[in-house]
């Protein structure tokens, strides 16, 4: 059942939605790690003025270079009309939105917040109640891509929460990226990204398997993935990793240790519902394997180095130029 629009809460609020001060942006973005400094780069590239915060002001000040304000404190933007955050865990999110110098913890708050993280849907629901009371429409969309998928303006994003939010902020979303799905009310969002990742740590398994396999017979990474990206089998997800698997170039995009946060939350999401999910179970355990390993900080292509361990497979980068499809 959906749930009315921005119902009016019952506890008291003295917070008020204002504009923004004179001469600064009226759009907010928290959160600068890898993805969100693409993000807000496409945003600037696109012309939209923003005003930008990170815990550690260095990784934003590029930003400024290119058009965004830099603001020292989160509470800066809580006259934003829209903030968008992008942060790496649900503690994180709950921090910059609930904690002591949160968004939500003053007396003026944006009217939109937009969080396009992958976080645990209670956390999300508690952040909600909080904007709920200040009078802030709260919408979850997650966003499916890397830096480089963003940088190359192919991002994808499940949105949920209020829809006349959602209409609200869709032009700034289209600017992410070429894909924006309203998927309904509440923390949707949170879980069709979920199912998301789940489908993605078992396709990167599954395709590490086979090329581990493939060249323990002899053939080349480069050429069986120059085949399979041929296929009808072929997907932006295996032309993109491709690089990777073939030159043996972990630099995170996505690393293992987040994967296994989302396999976390998919799976405890599943056991809430009582849907059994033994293939991602299986899954989860070899991620965890490749953490254990010292692979967490790296992409988790890195999967491949422990299946070909686990197959007695040395592996030494090939120098072959591969087309990641970006």
């Amino acid at each position: 059942m959906n749930e009315p629009l921005n119902e009016p809460s019952n506890e008291p609020t003295n917070a008020t939605n204002t504009p923004p001060d004179a001469g600064l942006p009226g759009t907010g973005w928290i959160g600068t790690g890898r993805m969100g400094f693409a993000l807000a780069g496409r945003l600037l590239d696109a012309g939209h003025p923003l005003l930008v915060h990170n815990r550690t002001r260095a990784r934003a000040e590029p930003l400024a270079a290119r058009g965004a304000v830099i603001a020292d404190r989160i509470t800066d933007l809580a006259g934003c009309e829209t903030v968008f955050t992008m942060v790496a865990s649900s503690p994180d999110f709950a921090e910059v939105t609930l904690g002591e110098h949160g968004l939500l913890n003053g007396g003026t708050a944006p009217r939109v917040l937009v969080d396009c993280s992958t976080v645990d849907a209670e956390v999300s629901a508690r952040v909600r109640a909080a904007a709920d009371r200040k009078g802030t429409l709260l919408l979850a969309a997650p966003v499916s891509g890397n830096p480089g998928v963003v940088a190359a303006g192919r991002a994808s994003f499940a949105v949920s929460g209020p829809e006349q939010a959602y209409h609200e902020v869709r032009p700034l979303l289209a600017a992410l990226g070429t894909a924006v799905t309203y998927v309904g009310e509440g923390e949707a969002a949170r879980l069709v990204k979920l199912c998301h990742n789940i489908l993605l740590g078992v396709l990167a398994q599954s395709l590490v398997e086979v090329t581990v396999l493939a060249e323990k017979h002899g053939v080349p990474r480069a050429a069986f993935l120059e085949f399979l990206n041929s296929s009808v089998l072929a997907s932006a997800f295996t032309r993109y990793k491709a690089p990777a698997l073939v030159h043996l170039d972990f630099t995170p995009t996505f690393t293992t240790t987040l994967l296994r946060k989302d396999l976390d939350l998919g799976l405890a999401a599943a056991r809430g519902a009582e849907v059994p999910m033994p293939i991602a179970a299986a899954v989860h355990q070899l991620v965890q394997v490749a953490v254990g390993a010292g692979h967490g900080e790296q992409d988790f292509a890195a999967l491949l180095l422990e299946q070909a361990r686990a197959a007695a497979l040395t592996l030494v980068p090939e120098s072959t130029e591969v087309d990641s499809g970006l």
